[in-house]
């Protein structure tokens, strides 16, 4: 199944978090942090959004981070992804 996200919306895939420390202490998965980056993975088209124009600055395969509880989860083909607005989108990790 494909999504393809409406107006302002972008869905991203969480990147997994190292397994590894820099020093090579083999981490947990107790001890792992939640991922805080995320992958985009389709970008609506923007247009007009709530009577202002909204133009897309994210595109496909960008690493973003996004607020903590932003977003809808949803699960497509055993793939956790989640939808949100790219307002919600607070930076392009480069």
């Amino acid at each position: 199944m494909n999504l393809k996200p409406l107006a302002d919306r972008v869905i991203i895939k969480m990147v997994e978090a190292e397994e590894t420390t820099k020093g090579g202490i083999i981490l947990t998965a107790a001890a792992k942090e939640k991922p805080e980056v995320a992958e985009v993975l389709a970008v609506g088209p923007g247009g007009m959004v709530d009577g202002k124009e909204v133009a897309m600055t994210v595109k496909v395969g960008d690493k973003v981070i996004t607020s903590k509880y932003s977003g809808t989860q949803v699960k497509i083909d055993g793939e956790e992804v989640t939808i949100v607005r790219q307002g919600d989108i607070l930076a392009i990790v480069e």
